[in-house]
Order: C-alpha cells, then structure tokens, then sequence
C-alpha cells in the first residue's frame, strides 16, 4: 500500500511547497497560463499568439467569453486540463494562502515566548514546593496545592 501511495506523498509535498511561497504560486499561475497560450497556438492553426494567450487567460479565469474557443480535440483537452487545474488546484491554493494570512493571531505566543514561560512555570513550582516543603506545608513534588497555615 506504502508504494502506491508514494506519488501522491510528492505531490502533496509540492502543492505545500506551492502554497506556503506566494511568488512561486503566481509565478506557476502566470507559467501554466504561458504554456497554456503557447500549447494553444499550436494546436489551433489560425490562432495568433496574442489570440491564444487571450484564450490561456479567459479560460484559466474561468469566465469563458466564448470568443475564442477550441476545435482541435488537443485544444479541447488542454482546455479542460486548464481549467480543472485552475479550479481544483490554483485558485484554492491562492485563497488558503490570503485566508491564512488574515486569520493571523498578532497576539498570539511566538514558539519561544511559550517555551519561557513554562520554564517560568516549572522554576516557580520547584521554588513553591521547596518553601512548601520548609515550612512542612506538603510533600515534595506534590502537584495539591498547599494546605492553609490553620490546617498543619
């Protein structure tokens, strides 16, 4: 099972990679849209260049004028490898990203704030067990809090 599920690991990994780096996803946007035009002028005779990037655009937003439209079954092919990929991958990608960065927390503990404060922690319940200790109150490493000075 491990090794049919190998590939799908990679590119889960990628789309990560894809997502956390904002330059690189539209960088990868504006490529894919660049093959896309170039793919399409090929496959499209009478297609001119800036025609078939108008087409790559259109398409990948999927607004879909209606304007310009494939014939060849290559042209049809891409155009539906360019949409789902716009659709199930790109624009959910963009949107998690700028959703992740506005659901932020500026409040929030950083990593080494927390991990000071439960040194903090720990440092003041050895120095509370100790005079704890001291003065009898309870036993050492006992997690209850101490018992009132009437209660000895």
């Amino acid at each position: 099972m491990r090794i049919v599920l190998a590939p799908f690991r990679g590119v889960y990994r990628g789309l990560v990679w894809l997502a956390n780096s904002p330059r690189t996803l539209i960088l990868s946007y504006l490529l894919l849209i660049m093959i896309c035009g170039v793919l399409y002028h090929f496959f499209e005779d009478d297609a001119s260049f800036g025609d078939a990037m108008w087409w790559a655009v259109v398409t990948a937003s999927t607004v879909g004028y209606g304007d310009i439209s494939p014939e060849t079954w290559q042209g049809r092919v891409m155009a539906a490898l360019l949409i789902s990929i716009m659709v199930l991958i790109v624009v959910p990608l963009i949107t998690a990203h700028f959703a992740s960065k506005l659901i932020v927390d500026t409040d929030a503990f950083q990593h080494d704030e927390q991990e000071e404060l439960k040194n903090n922690l720990r440092r003041v319940r050895q120095l509370l067990e100790e005079l704890a200790e001291r003065e009898g109150i309870t036993s050492p490493g006992s997690a209850d809090p101490p018992a009132a000075p009437g209660d000895r």
